[in-house]
């Protein structure tokens, strides 16, 4: 990748530093796509032992490739993504692509199509962590940014993509006791 290539591409990323998430961190500012994107990577890094079958290196490059059409689009929870919007992501990524050289276009552009169609062990891995990384942020968060449906939402977020495993089955009850414990206390202190 040539020099001009590669810093024109980092600028069109940079949105991923600017553009926020609906979560908020525990320090009371919005988490930004690439605040996520990276703790996601790091998951992913600290899973390798565990999920020594699965390559973890494309995992971690799901990770951080996963959000990219939302430098364009912006971020949009979950719960509110249409059909629309993620033809609009899409095409974004798309677009995001062809400013790539041919080899790391064609790689990433391989990645996006195994996460969509979830079939890989690697593919399923990152979107369970991808709804637990999710979880944890709520978990981080004051109640206070919460949505009414994000008292139920959290807790069943992401229990289809664990299902697979049982690490992850016991790791996604670890965080709703979190959840359980948090929406408790928010309301002990009432």
């Amino acid at each position: 990748m040539q020099q001009r290539q590669l810093i024109d591409f980092l600028g069109l990323l940079r949105q991923l530093k600017i553009n926020t998430r609906h979560v908020w961190t525990s320090d009371d500012r919005q988490e930004s796509v690439a605040d996520h994107s990276f703790r996601l990577a790091v998951m992913a890094l600290l899973l390798a032992e565990q999920f020594s079958d699965v390559d973890i290196n494309k995992v971690v490059k799901m990770c951080l490739i996963h959000d990219f059409g939302e430098a364009i689009t912006g971020d949009i929870p979950s719960f509110y993504k249409t059909s629309e919007d993620r033809e609009k992501e899409s095409l974004a990524v798309e677009q995001l692509l062809k400013q790539l050289p041919d080899k790391i276009s064609a790689e990433f552009a391989e990645l996006f199509c195994e996460m969509e169609e979830l079939v890989t062990e690697e593919a399923k891995l990152f979107k369970a962590l991808d709804r637990l990384e999710a979880t944890v942020s709520h978990n981080e968060s004051s109640l206070e940014t919460w949505l009414p449906l994000e008292y139920t939402e959290n807790i069943s977020y992401g229990e289809e993509n664990v299902a697979y495993s049982e690490y992850l089955k016991e790791l996604k009850a670890e965080l709703n006791r979190d959840t359980v414990r948090k929406i408790e206390e928010g309301k002990a202190q009432k």
